[in-house]
């Protein structure tokens, strides 16, 4: 019983840490993509505005993943760049989304 108990438990904050891992940069990202995928789905963009957006989108991410793998770590400064341009993504998806085709 023990043993069932403390292996539930340690495989409970396995899975929590999971969760933590995720960067806001990450989480900004996976929204995004639900958004441009949406935005495909629905209709609110058309082929080319989605493929635009998404060649953009995986260029950030590629972006953000190399500033995280660099060997100085992931400093103050490409947080903050890295904020500045999915703020800018963030407003382009929404442009296209809303614009009149």
């Amino acid at each position: 019983m023990t043993r069932r108990f403390w292996g539930l438990t340690l495989s409970a904050l396995l899975v929590a840490g999971i969760g933590f891992a995720q960067t806001r940069a990450d989480k900004r990202s996976d929204n995004q993509q639900k958004r441009i995928d949406a935005g495909a789905a629905n209709g609110s963009l058309n082929e080319k505005e989605a493929a635009r957006l998404q060649k953009q989108h995986d260029a950030l991410d590629q972006k953000i993943e190399k500033d995280k793998a660099d060997g100085g770590g992931y400093t103050k400064r490409e947080k903050a760049k890295n904020e500045v341009r999915q703020d800018r993504q963030s407003r382009r998806i929404a442009k296209q989304k809303h614009d009149k085709q």
